[in-house]
Parts: structure tokens; C-alpha cells; sequence
């Protein structure tokens, strides 16, 4: 499948504050080549702890990184998933959402947790 960029779990966050080298050369290799970075706001939920999260609070302030937010007929949306998949992680639900409504690849450190809401997205394990 061939995707317009990256959507980012809260695994892929994760290697962001920890610098994680394969994480950063990916997002560096799809900033490059003007690929969207987009990342739903329950994903910095899971993510965000506050203080000293400095190179987290950098990349969600880059130009290129659009945050998604949750609207009402997402949510809804979000939940026919989750009921038909059987998983109830309503952010993980969103993100595969979002990966599949905008053709986004979907980067990740639980490839069998996105999948099971849908096997045919482009999935990038981490």
C-alpha cells in the first residue's frame, strides 16, 4: 500500500523522547521527503507526563507534526470499530482510523494491536 505518511502510536512517541535511533531516522527519512507526521491527541495523552519530556514538547511543536484531535463523529466511528474488532483501546482505535481515512502508514511498537483493528494497514513495527 502505498501511504501520504506517518501516523504515530503511543510506542512511536516513546522512541522520540528516548532518541530511539531507528525512530529518529524514520521520521527524519519522512520529514525529508515531505510526508505528513500526524499523531492523535490521545496518543500524547498516554505519552506526555509533564517536566522534562523537552524532546517530546520539540517534536510536537515541528511545522511538519499535525496533532489530530477527536471530534464527535470520530468518536463514534472509533467506537464501531472497537466493537467490531473486539479491542476496546479507543486510542489505538483512533489511530488506525486516522492511518486508514488518510492513507498513512501507522508507526508503531504493537503491530498486532493496530492491525487487529485493520489488517490491511501499511504498518511500520518499531
Amino acid at each position: 500500500m502505498v501511504t501520504d505518511g506517518l501516523c504515530l502510536d503511543a510506542g512511536a512517541l516513546i522512541g522520540v523522547e528516548r532518541a530511539d535511533a531507528r525512530v529518529v531516522h524514520l521520521l527524519h527519512r519522512a520529514h525529508a521527503m515531505g510526508a505528513t507526521v500526524e499523531i492523535p491527541t490521545g496518543v500524547v495523552a498516554q505519552v506526555w507526563r509533564g517536566g522534562r519530556q523537552a524532546r517530546l514538547a520539540r517534536f510536537l511543536r515541528a511545522d511538519h507534526v499535525t496533532l489530530v484531535e477527536l471530534d464527535a463523529d470520530t468518536a463514534r466511528a472509533v467506537g464501531v470499530m472497537c466493537g467490531r474488532s473486539g479491542v476496546s483501546d479507543v486510542v489505538d482505535g483512533h489511530v488506525a482510523l486516522h492511518a486508514r481515512r488518510r492513507r498513512l502508514s501507522v508507526l508503531t511498537s504493537d503491530p498486532d494491536d493496530i492491525s487487529a483493528f485493520d489488517p490491511t494497514l501499511s504498518i511500520i513495527a518499531i
